[in-house]
Protein backbone atom coordinates (compact mmCIF):
# COMPACT_ATOMS: atom_id res chain seq x y z
CA UNK A 1 0.00 0.00 0.00
CA UNK A 2 1.80 3.34 -1.08
CA UNK A 3 1.00 6.88 0.46
CA UNK A 4 0.64 9.02 -2.23
CA UNK A 5 3.08 12.25 -2.05
CA UNK A 6 0.59 14.78 -1.05
CA UNK A 7 -0.23 13.23 1.85
CA UNK A 8 3.66 13.31 3.10
CA UNK A 9 4.28 16.97 1.89
CA UNK A 10 1.18 17.78 3.88
CA UNK A 11 2.60 16.70 6.82
CA UNK A 12 6.30 17.63 5.90
CA UNK A 13 4.86 21.57 5.51
CA UNK A 14 1.64 21.40 8.25
CA UNK A 15 4.55 22.88 11.19
CA UNK A 16 5.47 25.66 8.57
CA UNK A 17 1.83 26.95 8.41
CA UNK A 18 1.74 27.14 12.00
CA UNK A 19 2.04 30.43 14.49
CA UNK A 20 5.74 30.45 15.81
CA UNK A 21 6.19 29.92 19.49
CA UNK A 22 5.93 33.44 20.59
CA UNK A 23 8.66 33.46 22.85
CA UNK A 24 8.05 34.77 26.84
CA UNK A 25 8.97 38.67 27.15
CA UNK A 26 11.49 38.38 30.10
CA UNK A 27 12.06 41.84 31.43
CA UNK A 28 15.32 41.95 33.81
CA UNK A 29 15.95 44.98 35.04
CA UNK A 30 18.52 44.62 37.25
CA UNK A 31 19.32 48.52 38.22
CA UNK A 32 19.59 49.64 41.23
CA UNK A 33 18.66 53.35 42.14
CA UNK A 34 20.99 54.82 44.12
CA UNK A 35 21.38 58.63 45.28
CA UNK A 36 18.66 58.44 42.10
CA UNK A 37 17.15 61.88 41.64
CA UNK A 38 12.60 62.83 41.14
CA UNK A 39 13.47 62.13 37.25
CA UNK A 40 15.15 59.04 37.17
CA UNK A 41 12.54 57.40 39.59
CA UNK A 42 9.86 58.47 37.22
CA UNK A 43 11.87 56.79 34.43
CA UNK A 44 12.45 53.82 36.01
CA UNK A 45 8.57 53.77 36.78
CA UNK A 46 7.78 53.86 33.49
CA UNK A 47 9.49 50.99 32.91
CA UNK A 48 8.76 48.60 35.34
CA UNK A 49 5.68 49.53 37.09
CA UNK A 50 3.38 46.84 36.67
CA UNK A 51 0.36 49.26 35.69
CA UNK A 52 2.48 50.62 33.20
CA UNK A 53 3.97 46.75 31.77
CA UNK A 54 -0.23 45.75 31.84
CA UNK A 55 -1.17 48.57 30.01
CA UNK A 56 1.64 47.92 27.04
CA UNK A 57 0.98 44.30 27.56
CA UNK A 58 -2.69 44.61 26.35
CA UNK A 59 -1.29 47.35 23.38
CA UNK A 60 0.53 44.04 22.24
CA UNK A 61 -2.45 41.88 22.79
CA UNK A 62 -4.61 44.27 21.14
CA UNK A 63 -2.00 44.52 17.97
CA UNK A 64 -2.51 40.56 17.65
CA UNK A 65 -6.69 41.16 17.87
CA UNK A 66 -6.25 43.72 14.91
CA UNK A 67 -3.97 41.24 13.05
CA UNK A 68 -6.07 38.38 13.50
CA UNK A 69 -9.61 40.33 12.46
CA UNK A 70 -7.63 40.71 9.16
CA UNK A 71 -6.33 38.12 8.50
CA UNK A 72 -9.33 37.22 7.18
CA UNK A 73 -8.41 39.17 3.63
CA UNK A 74 -5.49 36.01 2.92
CA UNK A 75 -6.45 33.27 1.15
CA UNK A 76 -7.71 30.69 3.92
CA UNK A 77 -5.46 27.32 2.91
CA UNK A 78 -7.46 24.19 4.20
CA UNK A 79 -6.40 20.31 3.92
CA UNK A 80 -8.85 17.58 4.46
CA UNK A 81 -8.29 13.67 4.54
CA UNK A 82 -11.21 11.20 4.45
CA UNK A 83 -11.71 7.52 4.50
CA UNK A 84 -15.02 5.73 4.07
CA UNK A 85 -16.24 1.99 4.53
CA UNK A 86 -19.32 1.53 2.60
CA UNK A 87 -20.70 -1.38 4.89
CA UNK A 88 -23.91 -1.16 2.46
CA UNK A 89 -23.45 0.08 -0.82
CA UNK A 90 -26.26 1.65 -2.46
CA UNK A 91 -28.46 -0.51 -5.50
CA UNK A 92 -30.46 1.01 -8.08
CA UNK A 93 -32.51 -0.27 -10.64
CA UNK A 94 -31.54 0.27 -14.49
CA UNK A 95 -35.08 -0.87 -16.55
CA UNK A 96 -34.04 -1.71 -20.45
CA UNK A 97 -36.41 -2.88 -22.50
CA UNK A 98 -38.94 -4.31 -19.88
CA UNK A 99 -36.06 -5.79 -18.28
CA UNK A 100 -34.64 -4.22 -14.84
CA UNK A 101 -31.29 -5.04 -13.42
CA UNK A 102 -29.89 -3.94 -10.39
CA UNK A 103 -26.84 -2.53 -10.06
CA UNK A 104 -24.35 -1.49 -7.20
CA UNK A 105 -22.69 2.16 -7.26
CA UNK A 106 -19.35 2.74 -5.93
CA UNK A 107 -16.89 0.73 -4.12
CA UNK A 108 -16.90 -0.55 -0.56
CA UNK A 109 -13.64 1.53 0.66
CA UNK A 110 -12.98 5.29 -0.48
CA UNK A 111 -11.05 7.64 0.77
CA UNK A 112 -9.83 11.32 -0.78
CA UNK A 113 -7.36 14.00 -0.21
CA UNK A 114 -8.64 17.18 -0.65
CA UNK A 115 -6.06 20.82 -0.62
CA UNK A 116 -8.79 23.76 -1.02
CA UNK A 117 -8.35 27.44 -1.21
CA UNK A 118 -10.80 30.27 0.00
CA UNK A 119 -10.83 33.98 -0.90
CA UNK A 120 -12.87 36.70 0.38
CA UNK A 121 -13.15 39.69 -2.54
CA UNK A 122 -16.23 41.65 -0.69
CA UNK A 123 -17.08 40.50 3.07
CA UNK A 124 -18.66 44.10 5.38
CA UNK A 125 -17.22 42.27 8.67
CA UNK A 126 -13.35 42.56 7.33
CA UNK A 127 -14.01 46.13 5.77
CA UNK A 128 -15.35 47.53 9.05
CA UNK A 129 -12.33 45.71 10.78
CA UNK A 130 -9.56 47.65 8.07
CA UNK A 131 -10.81 50.86 9.25
CA UNK A 132 -11.15 50.55 12.53
CA UNK A 133 -7.86 49.20 13.36
CA UNK A 134 -6.34 52.46 13.16
CA UNK A 135 -8.38 53.53 15.77
CA UNK A 136 -8.34 50.44 17.89
CA UNK A 137 -3.98 51.11 18.12
CA UNK A 138 -5.16 54.43 18.75
CA UNK A 139 -7.34 53.51 21.91
CA UNK A 140 -4.63 50.85 23.27
CA UNK A 141 -2.00 53.56 22.93
CA UNK A 142 -3.95 56.61 24.70
CA UNK A 143 -4.50 53.81 27.46
CA UNK A 144 -0.97 53.52 27.84
CA UNK A 145 -0.30 56.96 27.78
CA UNK A 146 -3.10 57.52 30.49
CA UNK A 147 -1.62 54.83 33.02
CA UNK A 148 1.65 56.89 32.53
CA UNK A 149 0.66 60.07 33.29
CA UNK A 150 -1.17 58.87 36.56
CA UNK A 151 1.90 56.85 37.54
CA UNK A 152 4.29 60.34 37.02
CA UNK A 153 2.03 62.25 39.27
CA UNK A 154 1.96 59.16 41.79
CA UNK A 155 5.47 58.49 41.71
CA UNK A 156 6.18 62.57 42.33
CA UNK A 157 3.81 63.13 45.36
CA UNK A 158 5.50 60.26 46.84
CA UNK A 159 8.90 61.49 46.08
CA UNK A 160 7.73 65.29 47.70
CA UNK A 161 6.47 62.99 50.29
CA UNK A 162 9.37 61.88 50.95
CA UNK A 163 11.21 64.54 50.86
CA UNK A 164 9.32 66.34 53.75
CA UNK A 165 9.58 63.84 56.37
CA UNK A 166 13.25 63.65 55.52
CA UNK A 167 13.04 67.72 56.29
CA UNK A 168 10.91 67.34 59.04
CA UNK A 169 13.49 64.91 60.59
CA UNK A 170 16.22 67.71 60.50
CA UNK A 171 13.77 70.15 61.80
CA UNK A 172 13.46 67.63 64.60
CA UNK A 173 16.94 66.91 64.89
CA UNK A 174 17.81 70.94 65.48
CA UNK A 175 14.84 70.97 67.99
CA UNK A 176 16.06 68.25 70.01
CA UNK A 177 20.15 69.77 69.84
CA UNK A 178 18.59 72.90 71.07
CA UNK A 179 16.68 71.20 73.77
CA UNK A 180 19.58 69.10 75.32
CA UNK A 181 21.91 72.45 75.49
CA UNK A 182 18.34 73.80 77.29
CA UNK A 183 18.31 70.97 79.49
CA UNK A 184 22.04 71.18 80.37
CA UNK A 185 21.62 74.64 81.10
CA UNK A 186 18.40 74.40 83.50
CA UNK A 187 19.98 71.31 84.95
CA UNK A 188 23.38 73.33 85.51
CA UNK A 189 21.07 76.43 87.05
CA UNK A 190 19.19 73.81 89.33
CA UNK A 191 22.11 72.70 90.77
CA UNK A 192 23.60 76.25 91.50
CA UNK A 193 20.13 77.17 93.08
CA UNK A 194 19.39 79.91 90.81
CA UNK A 195 16.04 78.71 89.44
CA UNK A 196 13.60 75.96 91.21
CA UNK A 197 13.70 72.53 89.21
CA UNK A 198 10.48 73.28 87.27
CA UNK A 199 12.65 74.53 84.54
CA UNK A 200 14.67 71.69 84.40
CA UNK A 201 11.19 69.77 84.24
CA UNK A 202 9.74 72.08 81.30
CA UNK A 203 12.80 71.02 79.45
CA UNK A 204 12.88 67.22 80.08
CA UNK A 205 9.20 66.90 78.80
CA UNK A 206 10.03 68.83 75.74
CA UNK A 207 13.05 66.90 75.23
CA UNK A 208 10.67 63.68 75.42
CA UNK A 209 8.03 65.07 73.12
CA UNK A 210 10.67 65.83 70.02
CA UNK A 211 12.24 62.55 70.42
CA UNK A 212 9.17 60.71 70.07
CA UNK A 213 7.93 63.14 67.04
CA UNK A 214 11.34 61.93 65.32
CA UNK A 215 10.43 58.32 66.30
CA UNK A 216 7.24 58.72 64.88
CA UNK A 217 8.40 60.08 61.91
CA UNK A 218 11.22 58.01 61.10
CA UNK A 219 9.06 54.66 61.50
CA UNK A 220 6.59 56.65 58.82
CA UNK A 221 9.81 57.42 56.74
CA UNK A 222 9.98 53.37 56.63
CA UNK A 223 6.78 53.16 54.90
CA UNK A 224 6.87 55.77 52.70
CA UNK A 225 10.06 54.40 51.02
CA UNK A 226 8.34 50.99 50.83
CA UNK A 227 5.17 52.93 49.21
CA UNK A 228 7.43 54.33 46.80
CA UNK A 229 9.12 51.14 45.70
CA UNK A 230 5.85 49.50 45.59
CA UNK A 231 4.36 51.89 42.95
CA UNK A 232 7.49 52.20 40.69
CA UNK A 233 7.82 48.35 40.77
CA UNK A 234 11.12 48.37 42.59
CA UNK A 235 12.68 44.78 44.14
CA UNK A 236 12.50 45.13 48.03
CA UNK A 237 15.64 43.28 48.27
CA UNK A 238 17.91 45.88 46.11
CA UNK A 239 19.47 48.65 47.87
CA UNK A 240 17.95 52.20 47.47
CA UNK A 241 18.13 55.46 48.14
CA UNK A 242 17.25 59.08 46.99
CA UNK A 243 18.95 62.15 46.19
CA UNK A 244 16.88 64.34 48.60
CA UNK A 245 17.36 68.20 48.24
CA UNK A 246 15.72 70.59 49.76
CA UNK A 247 16.14 73.37 47.37
CA UNK A 248 14.99 70.77 44.91
CA UNK A 249 11.14 71.36 46.26
CA UNK A 250 11.06 75.00 45.09
CA UNK A 251 12.02 75.31 42.44
CA UNK A 252 9.64 75.29 39.82
CA UNK A 253 7.03 75.67 42.41
CA UNK A 254 5.09 78.56 40.21
CA UNK A 255 3.26 78.34 37.22
CA UNK A 256 0.73 79.96 34.60
CA UNK A 257 -2.82 80.50 36.95
CA UNK A 258 -4.08 82.67 33.57
CA UNK A 259 -3.89 79.08 31.20
CA UNK A 260 -6.75 78.05 29.70
CA UNK A 261 -7.85 74.83 29.44
CA UNK A 262 -7.84 72.62 26.29
CA UNK A 263 -9.99 69.21 26.34
CA UNK A 264 -7.94 67.80 23.67
CA UNK A 265 -5.32 67.84 25.98
CA UNK A 266 -6.79 65.66 28.45
CA UNK A 267 -6.20 61.93 27.31
CA UNK A 268 -9.98 60.88 28.61
CA UNK A 269 -11.65 62.65 26.44
CA UNK A 270 -9.33 61.57 23.59
CA UNK A 271 -9.93 58.45 24.55
CA UNK A 272 -14.04 58.80 24.37
CA UNK A 273 -13.44 60.71 21.21
CA UNK A 274 -11.74 57.38 19.88
CA UNK A 275 -14.63 55.31 21.21
CA UNK A 276 -16.96 57.28 19.32
CA UNK A 277 -15.29 57.20 15.75
CA UNK A 278 -15.19 52.91 17.00
CA UNK A 279 -18.75 53.23 17.26
CA UNK A 280 -19.22 55.09 13.93
CA UNK A 281 -17.60 52.84 12.55
CA UNK A 282 -20.03 50.17 13.49
CA UNK A 283 -23.09 52.11 12.72
CA UNK A 284 -21.55 52.12 8.87
CA UNK A 285 -20.89 48.25 9.51
CA UNK A 286 -24.17 47.67 10.66
CA UNK A 287 -25.34 49.59 7.29
CA UNK A 288 -22.69 47.65 5.06
CA UNK A 289 -24.29 44.20 6.45
CA UNK A 290 -26.86 45.08 3.73
CA UNK A 291 -24.00 44.15 1.03
CA UNK A 292 -23.47 41.14 -0.48
CA UNK A 293 -20.47 39.32 0.17
CA UNK A 294 -18.86 37.69 -2.54
CA UNK A 295 -15.75 34.97 -2.64
CA UNK A 296 -13.93 32.30 -4.36
CA UNK A 297 -12.62 28.86 -3.81
CA UNK A 298 -10.36 26.54 -5.55
CA UNK A 299 -9.71 22.74 -4.63
CA UNK A 300 -7.61 20.18 -6.01
CA UNK A 301 -8.67 16.58 -4.46
CA UNK A 302 -6.94 12.84 -4.40
CA UNK A 303 -9.60 10.05 -4.81
CA UNK A 304 -9.50 6.84 -4.25
CA UNK A 305 -11.95 3.93 -4.37
CA UNK A 306 -11.11 0.01 -4.63
CA UNK A 307 -13.16 -2.86 -2.87
CA UNK A 308 -9.98 -4.18 -1.22
CA UNK A 309 -8.62 -2.29 1.45
CA UNK A 310 -4.84 -3.14 0.85
CA UNK A 311 -5.30 -1.91 -2.90
CA UNK A 312 -7.38 1.31 -1.89
CA UNK A 313 -4.17 3.73 -2.37
CA UNK A 314 -2.57 2.25 -5.75
CA UNK A 315 -4.52 4.23 -8.08
CA UNK A 316 -6.17 8.00 -7.63
CA UNK A 317 -8.54 9.58 -9.44
CA UNK A 318 -7.61 13.14 -9.17
CA UNK A 319 -10.44 16.20 -8.97
CA UNK A 320 -10.51 19.58 -9.34
CA UNK A 321 -13.23 22.92 -8.91
CA UNK A 322 -12.82 26.69 -9.20
CA UNK A 323 -15.87 28.68 -8.21
CA UNK A 324 -17.41 32.12 -7.03
CA UNK A 325 -20.19 32.11 -4.50
CA UNK A 326 -22.27 35.25 -3.81
CA UNK A 327 -24.56 35.46 -0.93
CA UNK A 328 -26.89 38.69 -0.67
CA UNK A 329 -28.76 38.82 2.63
CA UNK A 330 -32.29 39.81 1.56
CA UNK A 331 -34.21 39.43 4.57
CA UNK A 332 -33.44 38.58 8.68
CA UNK A 333 -36.44 40.21 9.92
CA UNK A 334 -35.30 43.31 11.50
CA UNK A 335 -32.43 42.47 13.25
CA UNK A 336 -30.56 44.98 10.95
CA UNK A 337 -32.38 47.61 11.85
CA UNK A 338 -32.61 47.15 15.12
CA UNK A 339 -28.87 46.78 15.25
CA UNK A 340 -27.90 50.06 13.43
CA UNK A 341 -30.45 51.99 15.54
CA UNK A 342 -28.80 50.96 18.94
CA UNK A 343 -25.65 51.79 17.33
CA UNK A 344 -27.05 55.06 16.58
CA UNK A 345 -28.05 55.48 20.52
CA UNK A 346 -24.76 54.30 21.43
CA UNK A 347 -23.43 57.14 19.65
CA UNK A 348 -25.46 59.54 21.38
CA UNK A 349 -25.07 58.51 24.25
CA UNK A 350 -20.59 58.62 23.81
CA UNK A 351 -21.90 62.35 23.01
CA UNK A 352 -23.51 62.49 26.12
CA UNK A 353 -20.53 61.41 27.83
CA UNK A 354 -17.76 63.44 26.02
CA UNK A 355 -20.07 66.85 27.51
CA UNK A 356 -19.95 64.81 31.06
CA UNK A 357 -16.33 65.09 30.75
CA UNK A 358 -16.05 68.22 29.69
CA UNK A 359 -17.57 69.59 32.81
CA UNK A 360 -16.08 67.23 35.00
CA UNK A 361 -12.58 67.91 33.70
CA UNK A 362 -13.63 71.62 33.85
CA UNK A 363 -14.61 71.68 38.15
CA UNK A 364 -11.51 69.25 38.55
CA UNK A 365 -9.56 72.24 36.76
CA UNK A 366 -11.28 74.78 38.82
CA UNK A 367 -10.99 72.94 41.95
CA UNK A 368 -6.84 72.28 41.42
CA UNK A 369 -6.30 75.52 40.27
CA UNK A 370 -8.05 77.04 43.47
CA UNK A 371 -6.75 74.65 45.94
CA UNK A 372 -2.86 75.72 44.11
CA UNK A 373 -3.58 79.09 44.71
CA UNK A 374 -4.81 78.72 48.25
CA UNK A 375 -1.28 76.86 48.84
CA UNK A 376 0.45 79.36 47.41
CA UNK A 377 -0.63 81.80 49.34
CA UNK A 378 -0.36 79.26 52.78
CA UNK A 379 3.41 79.03 51.22
CA UNK A 380 4.12 82.33 51.44
CA UNK A 381 2.37 82.89 54.85
CA UNK A 382 4.66 79.84 56.13
CA UNK A 383 7.57 81.00 55.07
CA UNK A 384 6.93 84.98 56.31
CA UNK A 385 6.41 83.19 59.56
CA UNK A 386 9.44 81.03 59.87
CA UNK A 387 11.58 84.44 59.45
CA UNK A 388 9.97 85.99 62.42
CA UNK A 389 9.78 82.70 64.06
CA UNK A 390 13.60 82.40 64.38
CA UNK A 391 14.18 86.25 64.99
CA UNK A 392 11.53 85.62 67.89
CA UNK A 393 12.73 82.50 69.11
CA UNK A 394 16.63 84.21 68.88
CA UNK A 395 15.77 87.69 70.66
CA UNK A 396 14.55 85.35 73.58
CA UNK A 397 17.29 83.16 74.12
CA UNK A 398 19.46 86.41 74.27
CA UNK A 399 16.47 87.72 76.60
CA UNK A 400 16.71 84.56 78.51
CA UNK A 401 20.33 84.07 78.86
CA UNK A 402 20.58 87.46 80.69
CA UNK A 403 17.51 86.12 82.87
CA UNK A 404 15.15 89.52 81.64
CA UNK A 405 12.64 85.93 80.07
CA UNK A 406 11.28 83.11 81.98
CA UNK A 407 12.49 79.48 80.72
CA UNK A 408 8.52 79.57 79.92
CA UNK A 409 8.40 82.29 77.53
CA UNK A 410 11.70 80.89 75.85
CA UNK A 411 10.22 77.41 75.28
CA UNK A 412 7.09 78.84 73.85
CA UNK A 413 9.21 80.99 71.21
CA UNK A 414 11.05 77.68 70.58
CA UNK A 415 7.44 75.74 70.14
CA UNK A 416 6.61 78.79 67.86
CA UNK A 417 10.05 77.92 65.46
CA UNK A 418 9.04 74.63 65.27
CA UNK A 419 5.59 74.90 64.81
CA UNK A 420 6.34 77.68 62.10
CA UNK A 421 9.42 75.02 60.15
CA UNK A 422 6.87 71.98 59.83
CA UNK A 423 3.86 74.10 58.45
CA UNK A 424 6.02 75.43 56.11
CA UNK A 425 7.45 72.06 54.85
CA UNK A 426 3.80 70.85 55.34
CA UNK A 427 2.51 73.60 52.98
CA UNK A 428 5.01 73.60 50.07
CA UNK A 429 4.68 69.84 50.18
CA UNK A 430 0.62 70.73 49.42
CA UNK A 431 1.77 73.63 47.03
CA UNK A 432 3.51 70.85 44.99
CA UNK A 433 0.96 68.05 45.16
CA UNK A 434 -2.01 70.76 43.85
CA UNK A 435 0.77 71.93 41.34
CA UNK A 436 0.82 68.09 39.85
CA UNK A 437 -3.22 67.92 40.03
CA UNK A 438 -3.13 71.37 37.57
CA UNK A 439 -0.83 69.94 35.20
CA UNK A 440 -2.66 67.04 35.35
CA UNK A 441 -6.14 68.93 34.88
CA UNK A 442 -4.15 71.27 32.01
CA UNK A 443 -3.20 68.03 30.47
CA UNK A 444 0.09 69.46 30.00
CA UNK A 445 2.01 66.20 31.70
CA UNK A 446 3.40 64.35 28.72
CA UNK A 447 5.40 61.04 28.29
CA UNK A 448 7.42 59.96 26.05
Amino acid sequence: MKIHKLLVMLLIGLPALLPEKAEAQTVNNDKQLSNATLQEVIDYALNNRPGVKQSQIDEEIGERDIKSALSGWFPQINGTANYNNNLKQQVNALTTNGETNYITFGTKHTSALTLQADQQFLNAGLIQASKASKYYRQQYKQSTENTKINTIVDVSKAYFDILTSGEQLNIINENIARLEKQLKDASAQYEQGLVDKTDFQRAQISLSNSKADKKRTEELLKYKYAYLKEIIGYSTEKEFSLNLKSDSMEQGILLDTNAQQAYQNRVEYRLLQTQKQLQHLNTSYNKWSYLPSISGFVNYSYNYLNNNFGNLYDKTFPSSVFGLKLSVPIFQGTKRIQEIRKSELQEKRIDLDLLNTKNRINTQYEQAMATYKANLNDWKTARSNVDISRQVYNTIKLQYDEGIKTYLDLMTSETDLRTAQLNYLNSLYSLLSSKLDVQQALGTITVN
